[in-house]
């Protein structure tokens, strides 16, 4: 159900949802390789320190890594991963003898969790440059509609005039926080351990796991027992699940403008695309969908993956069967997210037109807010103003009739004088945004 070399019993990632890269990352393949690349550095520093013969390195750094399915069959037979990858990886290695001192000194969480660390790095690097390309979308589309005019809604329900481009902002902004997050949360995750059995050194130098930790790119964990405690994982999923969320606001926002009779948005419908097997004219917001439905994926990580953190004393593996489908998952679904996301955005319809249309749809009640204000300049108490602009909102909303018309009735039928060079300005939908100037001097500032 992912697409990798090799399908593992273990994982349940899809491959429907699954990127070439992110993919790699988290193949059985490419962990081994891992594995290899942190068990030759090791012995090679033994070497060094002489703790194990010197004409040992050569032969298993020259061992090419052991297919999953070899790997996969001494499972069967000795019911653990780790073993069975030594045990194949030696088989590769010749003379085989040279083997003997891999692993020398560790415990399985030191290949298992320094891995993990590697494979989490190159995850968020990926996830990194692609929050940086859907920030560049963002920002480019929002700066291109600085000037579109359309309904502000609230509770779904029309507020006061905005324009298309403060909206896609607030989602530029959004994203951008959320890369620095990941630069963050990078931190957190790329923490190896070579530290033995409870983590105590025993029969190991600690000056080993910083030469091998060092050259890896990771750091070592300041205090590890057989495992590194997993407050940093549960960070980075948080982070992971956060960007998921963001990323369907995007969709959601999409969605809405997309239907029928709201019509101001469109997902881009490629030639010979199909929106129903039923319904010929349908063109449906599938991407947007997908996004929102895989945002739970992400999202429903969290609490499996913190539940980590509390383990038996120095460990239990109750934390290893979750991780092998949590962390896969998370890092698929929010890089297929993110994605996705990108091609909404950099393909979006946008119907000037319509919005200018909807944005009158209230006939003139969008305008109270203003309204309500001016009367108070002029004098009327807050309580007397409102009063008066409810009761014409309530007309309107239920003849239709023009607000400006029910507005001159009421105020008419309360001996209340109105301004109409006023009305003219505070009924002019650019009068609502001219302030914005500032966000997007901001937003043409965030790279």
């Amino acid at each position: 159900m992912i697409r990798r070399e090799v399908m593992r019993q273990d994982r349940r990632v899809i491959e429907r949802y699954t990127l070439p890269e992110m993919g790699h990352i988290w193949s059985e393949a490419h962990k081994y390789e891992l594995w290899c690349q942190i068990e030759t550095l090791v012995l090679a520093a033994h070497a060094g320190a002489g703790t194990v013969p010197e004409e040992v390195v050569a032969p298993v750094a020259a061992a090419p890594p052991p297919t999953p399915e070899a790997v996969a069959a001494l499972e069967a037979v000795t019911g653990h991963d780790v073993i069975a990858f030594l045990s194949a990886w030696a088989n590769n290695t010749t003379p085989r003898e040279a083997a003997a001192y891999v692993h020398f000194g560790m415990t399985s969480s030191d290949l298992l969790d320094t891995g993990l660390a590697l494979q989490l790095a190159e995850s968020t690097d990926l996830l990194t440059a692609r929050c940086e390309r859907l920030l560049h979308v963002l920002r480019e589309h929002a700066l291109a509609h600085r000037t579109t005019l359309r309904a502000g809604r609230t509770h779904g329900i029309h507020a006061e005039p905005d324009v298309w481009g403060h909206r896609v902002a607030d989602f530029a902004f959004a994203i951008h926080r959320c890369r620095d997050r990941l630069i963050r949360a990078r931190q957190s995750v790329a923490v190896g351990k070579l530290s033995g059995p409870v983590g105590t050194y025993s029969n190991i130098d600690p000056a080993i796991e910083t030469e091998v930790l060092g050259k890896l790119g990771v750091r070592p964990a300041d205090v590890a027992t057989q495992v590194v405690l997993r407050d940093g994982i549960a960070e980075w999923v948080s982070v992971l699940a956060i960007i998921a969320s963001v990323c369907e606001a995007i969709a959601l926002e999409i969605r809405h403008g997309q239907r029928t009779e709201v019509a101001e948005l469109a997902e881009p419908f490629g030639a010979g695309q199909k929106g129903s097997s039923a319904m010929p004219h349908k063109k449906n917001p599938v991407k947007a969908e997908r996004i929102g439905g895989l945002a739970r994926i992400v999202r429903a990580q969290i609490v499996p993956v913190m539940e980590g953190i509390a383990l038996w004393h120095e460990r239990d593996i109750s934390h290893s069967s979750t991780e092998r489908i949590a962390l896969p998952d998370a890092a698929i679904a929010t890089d297929f997210m993110l994605e996705q996301t990108t091609e909404l955005m950099a393909g979006l319809e946008v119907d000037a037109a319509r919005m200018l249309a909807n944005l009158e749809a209230s006939h003139g009640l969008i305008y109270t807010s203003a309204v309500l204000l001016e009367l108070v300049s002029t004098g009327m108490s807050r309580e007397d103003a409102y009063s008066l602009v409810q009761q014409a909102a309530m007309d309107t909303w239920q003849t239709r009739q023009p607000f400006r018309e029910t507005l001159h009735k009421h105020a008419a039928g309360r001996g209340q004088p109105l301004d109409e060079e006023k009305l003219d300005e505070v009924m002019a939908p650019e009068r609502y945004v001219r302030r914005l100037g500032a966000v997007f001097d901001r937003l043409e500032r965030l790279v």
